[in-house]
């Protein structure tokens, strides 16, 4: 609900300047919202985009991909892909740009409610979650503990909640099911049962995909509804850097399309270890295995809705490990957006990754530049954009809560500046200046703007030292916690009315408590 926003008085004291700053924000004018175009920054020149872009078409051509599955071979070789007596699948540039040219371009991941519903065109951008932490972090002990199906349901629940966060892909193992089929099967339930947005996942075994789509087309009210309004998106890793197609992988993938699930073509290379490591050789790669992923899905489905999911990582070349949270993490993401907007195909990658283990000063650093620099390059899909810690291996329910202040800066980057006539300023600067109080604080412009214009963080504190004194020294990660709790302890949204999820119970193996 909009407020009317008044001056306060120099006597109205602190109280009144509170208020002032906490009016909530009208929905209608928020200053930032799901889609906003990016692409102002491009770490690549033009002429570089163009020879990394020639650089994946000869890797293509003259070193390929091995190990597809039979299927595979026989799609891409009807195409025009050429199997090599080596058994790699080579890809002549004339037929990769003939795939270009059929690739889907312009498509809407549907969330179940359709206001989360996420067009992917041109440079707008998106943020969610990813990945698959096996541990969560509880905070409050300081301890990593395996993941859970009910932690995945409560992250679920708190992204519902949170509005810079845009749709919710698997981010945990649910390790207290030991059965694959149940456990990827709930893993879906629990999403779905926490959150309308969209979401994403992955399956364990080929075997698992067709009859996970009874399943599927239950939660949405029959394969007429699902196939109108799929919400669920496989991530699909169907590489294995370097240049090698992951056979039952692929073989997943197929299945997904013949039952009208988008999909998101994962490579994910590790620079310095699984891809090359100049930054530069890393995104060939991954360019190039993409662009097979390409080929792979056209001559099945022309046209068919994927994800140009270039997601190369980095090592620390110290160690070989994991540096999800460094600057070259964050270039290397801005780079695969530039060449996903070259290609003008939907794309997708990695940022907002933390090493550090804890939400702590470190997180804070990795997650804002790698989510800053990704929004500004017009990433589409910005993966693992919050709550992931340990290089991947950890999923913070608080780091969530303060992500979404986090997200609602980088957004604010992405939107840019404004300018025109009236954000110059200059009738505004000549009142205040001649005859006027010598300030914009009360100016007309100044309050018109407040909600438009500027975003205010839910958590972050902008207190001076003597107010954050006055009011207790609030510590951040303890007011996260307190969000945390409110969130868990409110009454469960009904996803599903009572009667659906009866029958889902009824007649599939769900392990999640009713709540």
């Amino acid at each position: 609900m909009t407020q009317d926003v008044q001056t306060p008085r120099r006597s109205g004291g602190r109280a009144a300047r509170q208020a002032l700053r906490s009016a909530p924000l009208a929905e209608n004018i928020r200053p930032v919202r799901p889609g906003m175009t990016g692409g102002r920054y491009k770490p690549l020149t033009e002429a570089e985009v163009q020879r990394i872009h020639h650089a994946a078409l000869d890797a293509l051509e003259q070193i390929g991909l091995s190990q597809a599955p039979q299927s595979g071979i026989d799609y891409m070789v009807a195409a025009g892909a050429i199997l090599g007596d080596d058994g790699r699948l080579r890809f002549p540039r004339a037929l990769v740009e003939d795939m270009l040219a059929k690739a889907a371009r312009g498509i809407t991941l549907h969330g179940r409610d359709p206001r989360h519903d996420m067009k992917l065109e041109g440079q707008r951008v998106y943020y969610g979650t990813a990945g698959a932490a096996v541990h969560l972090v509880d905070f409050e002990s300081r301890t990593y503990r395996d993941s859970t199906v009910q932690d995945l349901f409560d992250a679920a629940r708190i992204v519902d909640r949170l509005d810079n966060v845009h749709f919710f892909q698997r981010c945990m193992v649910a390790r207290d099911i030991p059965d694959n089929f149940e456990m990827d099967l709930n893993t879906i339930y629990a999403c779905c049962a926490g959150t309308t947005k969209h979401v994403g996942t992955s399956f364990s075994e080929p075997g698992f995909v067709q009859p996970m789509f009874e399943f599927i087309h239950a939660l949405a009210g029959g394969e007429d509804k699902w196939r109108a309004r799929p919400f669920i998106s496989n991530s699909n890793c169907f590489v294995v850097p370097p240049m090698k197609f992951a056979t039952e992988s692929c073989e997943t993938m197929e299945t997904c399309i013949r039952n009208g699930m988008p999909v998101l073509l994962l490579s994910a290379g590790q620079a310095g270890a699984t891809a090359p490591a100049p930054i530069a050789g890393a995104i060939v790669q991954a360019v190039a295995e993409c662009l097979a992923g390409v080929v792979y899905v056209n001559s099945i489905s022309p046209g068919y809705p994927a994800i140009f999911g270039t997601w190369p990582f980095v090592s620390d070349l110290r160690t070989g490990a994991m540096s999800g949270g460094s600057g070259e993490q964050a270039l290397l993401t801005a780079g695969c957006a530039q060449m996903h907007a070259f290609y003008r195909l939907p794309g997708g990658a990695a940022a907002g990754i933390a090493d550090a283990k804890l939400p702590d000063m470190q997180a804070g650093w990795e997650q804002m530049n790698s989510n800053v620099l990704a929004g500004l390059s017009g990433l589409n899909m910005v993966y693992e954009a919050v709550g992931m810690h340990a290089s991947l291996l950890g999923f913070s329910l608080e780091s969530l809560i303060l992500g979404d202040d986090m997200l609602g800066q980088a957004q604010r980057c992405v939107r840019g500046i404004e300018v025109t006539e009236d954000t110059l300023s200059l009738e505004v600067m000549r009142q205040v200046c001649i005859g006027g109080p010598g300030h914009y604080l009360g100016s007309d412009q100044t309050l018109s703007l407040m909600q438009t214009e500027y975003i205010y963080p839910a958590l972050g504190d902008r207190t001076s030292p003597k107010e954050w004194a006055e009011i207790g020294k609030p510590d951040l990660v303890a007011k996260a916690i307190a969000r945390k709790h409110e969130i868990l302890a409110s009454p469960v949204p009904a996803m599903f009315d009572s009667a659906h999820d009866a029958d889902l119970r009824a007649r599939f193996p769900i392990r999640l408590k009713k709540h």
